[in-house]
C-alpha cells in the first residue's frame, strides 16, 4: 500500500444497533457522525479530518456534525467523554493523532467510536510520507464506511477522463486522472490528438483508450504508474470503445467493417483476435460481467439501438431492453446485479440501471445529453457526465444507484468519459 501499513490497535468491537447503517431507499436518514480534528501534528491532522469528512458527507450515508456544535474538545482520542457527543446526537465519533517520525513519515492512528454503546468499533494505523496524507484520509474514510455499512468504499480511487479545454469548434482533449474527489489532476496525454472512451484495468493501474492521431483511431495501453504506452493491435477499418476483461488480460472492442462492425476480444498476451459477433448490424459498446461469463452490449439489429445480452464466446445473444426509448453504453456493475446504460427519447437523456434480464428499470437522473455511466468499486454509486449544450462543455456528476444524492464533480476545465477505478491495493 503506498499509503503504508495498516495494522490493527485493538481489534474490533462487537457492533452495536446504532454502529451499522440500513439503507433503505425513500427512508433513509444519514447518521449523524462527529469528526474530530486529529491531534498531534495541527495542520495536518485538521486537513486530514477535512477530507475525511468531505468524503462521508458526499456519499450521502453519513451527516458529519459541525465541529462548532461539539461540546467536548477531545485532549485524548483514547478516552472522549461519551455523554458530551450524546447530547448532540453523535452516534459515531471519530478520534486520532498524527505524529511525526525519526524518518520524516508520519504515523496516524484513528479510532472509530459507538457513542450510545460507549464502545470503539475500530481502530487503525498507518506510516506514509507527509504528502500521501490525502491518500491516508481516503482510506481512513473507506474504513469508517466499511465498518459502518458492511460494504467496501470506494474513497482510496481514482477517475481517468477526457479533459476539454478552448473554444467548442476548437476543443482540445486530454487524458487527465485525479482522485476521486477531483484532487490531484494530472494530464496522461498532450492534447495533440483527439482521445475518447479511457477504461481502467480492473487488476492493475493501467487503462485502455482510443485516439484519432493519423488516420484511423487506434487502441491503446497506458500504464499509469510508469508511463509506458503501447498499441493494442492495428485492426482494418474503425476501432471502438474498448473495455479490459475481468481478469486484465483481454480487451473487448467494436470493429468497424462496412456499414456494420461487430465485437471482437483480444488476448494482450498472444494479441489473438476472436470475433463474437457476425451480424449486419451495428453491435458496440461490449462490456463484461464480473465474473466473466456474460457481456452486454448495445446493437440496432432490432431497428433501434438496444441493450443485449450474450454468453462470453458470443452465443446466446438476447436483448433485455423495451421501453420506448433508444439504450446504449450500458455497463456492469461491479456487483453483478445491475446493468447502467444511457437511454434517449423524447428529446432528453437519462441516465439509469436494469437489472441483468431487463426487469427492474428505473431512471437515477434525466437532462439534456447525459452519457457514459461508470460505476464505483461497490456499485453504489454511478458517475456520468452532462452536456447541456449552446458554447458550454460536459460536467461530471456522481449519482447514488437508488437516484439520490445527484453531485457535480468539480475539475479544471469541462470534463467527460469518466471511468472509476478499482480500489488502490
Amino acid at each position: 500500500m503506498a499509503a503504508g501499513a495498516a495494522g490493527m490497535l485493538g481489534g474490533f468491537g462487537p457492533a452495536h444497533a446504532q454502529g451499522r447503517i440500513e439503507i433503505t431507499p425513500g427512508a433513509f436518514k444519514p447518521i449523524p457522525i462527529a469528526i474530530t480534528d486529529l491531534l498531534g501534528e495541527p495542520e495536518l491532522g485538521r486537513n486530514i479530518s477535512g477530507v475525511i469528512t468531505s468524503d462521508l458527507r458526499r456519499c450521502g450515508l453519513f451527516a458529519p456534525i459541525d465541529p462548532k456544535a461539539f461540546v467536548e474538545q477531545i485532549t485524548n482520542p483514547d478516552t472522549p467523554r461519551f455523554q458530551d457527543w450524546r447530547v448532540i446526537n453523535a452516534q459515531a465519533l471519530l478520534t486520532g493523532r498524527v505524529t511525526r517520525q525519526a524518518d520524516g513519515r508520519v504515523q496516524v492512528v484513528f479510532r472509530l467510536w459507538d457513542v450510545f454503546a460507549g464502545q470503539q468499533l475500530a481502530a487503525q494505523q498507518f506510516v506514509a510520507q507527509p504528502e500521501n496524507w490525502r491518500r491516508i484520509a481516503h482510506i481512513v474514510a473507506d474504513a469508517i464506511y466499511e465498518k459502518m455499512t458492511g460494504e467496501k468504499g470506494y474513497f482510496d480511487t481514482r477517475i481517468v477522463f477526457v479533459d476539454e479545454s478552448g473554444p467548442k469548434e476548437r476543443r482540445i482533449k486530454r487524458l487527465a486522472i485525479m482522485d476521486q474527489d477531483g484532487a490531484n489532476v494530472s494530464y496522461l496525454t498532450r492534447g495533440d490528438s483527439l482521445v475518447l472512451t479511457p477504461r481502467f484495468s480492473p487488476t492493475s493501474q493501467e487503462i485502455t483508450y482510443m485516439s484519432y492521431g493519423q488516420g484511423d483511431p487506434r487502441v491503446f495501453l497506458l500504464n499509469i504508474e510508469t508511463g509506458q504506452r503501447e498499441i493494442v493491435g492495428n485492426f482494418p477499418g474503425m476501432s471502438f470503445a474498448p473495455r479490459f476483461a475481468p481478469d486484465g488480460q483481454k480487451v473487448i472492442l467494436s470493429l468497424q467493417q462496412g456499414g456494420n462492425s461487430n465485437i471482437f476480444v483480444m488476448d494482450l498476451r498472444s494479441r489473438a483476435t476472436t470475433r463474437l459477433t457476425d451480424t449486419a448490424a451495428i453491435d458496440t459498446a461490449p462490456c463484461y460481467s464480473p465474473d466473466g461469463r456474460q457481456i452486454c452490449f448495445e446493437s440496432d439489429r432490432g431497428g433501434t439501438s438496444q441493450i443485449y445480452v450474450m454468453n462470453a464466446d458470443g452465443s446466446g445473444a438476447k436483448r433485455i431492453s423495451f421501453g420506448n426509448a433508444r439504450y446504449s453504453t450500458p455497463v456492469w456493475s461491479p456487483k453483478g446485479d445491475w446493468i447502467a446504460f444511457t437511454r434517449q427519447g423524447d428529446g432528453r437523456f437519462a441516465i439509469g440501471v436494469m437489472r441483468t434480464d431487463g426487469s427492474g428499470e428505473r431512471v437515477l437522473t434525466e437532462g439534456y445529453h447525459n452519457e457514459g455511466p461508470t460505476f464505483c468499486p461497490n456499485g453504489r454509486v454511478l458517475m456520468f457526465f452532462r452536456d447541456p449544450g449552446g458554447a458550454s462543455g460536459p460536467s461530471l456528476y456522481t449519482v447514488d444507484v437508488t437516484g439520490y444524492n445527484e453531485q457535480r464533480l468539480p475539475t479544471p476545465s469541462y470534463g467527460s468519459d469518466p471511468a472509476w477505478s478499482p480500489l488502490r491495493s
